[in-house]
């Protein structure tokens, strides 16, 4: 993955709180193009309904469904367990629900992060109450290490260490999510 210093790429205002190219904007190209061939082919019989995590899936939710060959149907949910921290609580507050229904669908979780595992396990079972036909997960990120609940993530993007991210996405009290890259986070929260 990404060797770059944080000032190749970078936008300045950000540079004094980054460390760190973790995946380069152009790894992350290249797998979000994969990740949705495999998708495609994966589900050419009955299309998925992505269910994007705000707000830190934004970026990956945008890329991934343009590199899905499909007639894919999209909503989102908005859950919380960081607050404004960068460790989680354990704690997840749904902030916002989807407006379509799951029943009999196939259903895909388009996850930034996965780093306790203790937010997508809960989505899990929230959302496989509901009586999907499938229920599976893309995360773009799996932090190595870090799982306090088993995992079976059908797609994965990159594997990292437990290090804070930000970038693509994923952000620190609102901000960095429009950088391209993924960054390690040496700033303060």
């Amino acid at each position: 993955m990404g060797s770059q210093s944080s000032n190749e790429f970078t936008a300045r205002w950000a540079q004094h709180d980054l460390g760190e190219v973790v995946v380069s904007a152009k790894e992350v190209h290249d797998r979000v193009l994969e990740l949705g061939r495999q998708i495609t082919s994966d589900y050419s019989e009955s299309p998925p309904l992505l269910v994007g995590v705000l707000k830190g899936a934004i970026n990956f939710m945008s890329d991934l469904m343009r590199a899905i060959e499909l007639p894919v149907e999209v909503d989102f949910m908005a859950v919380s367990s960081y607050g404004a921290a960068t460790k989680t609580s354990g704690v997840v507050r749904i902030v916002k629900d989807l407006d379509v229904d799951l029943l009999d669908r196939e259903v895909l979780i388009v996850e930034d992060v996965v780093d306790s595992g203790l937010t997508l396990n809960y989505l899990r079972q929230y959302l496989g109450a509901r009586n999907p036909r499938s229920l599976e997960v893309c995360a773009l990120l799996l932090k190595e290490g870090e799982q306090r609940v088993e995992q079976s993530l059908k797609y994965v993007g990159f594997t990292i260490p437990s290090d804070f991210v930000v970038g693509y996405g994923l952000d620190v009290n609102e901000r960095y999510r429009n950088l391209d890259a993924i960054y390690t986070f040496t700033g303060k929260a």
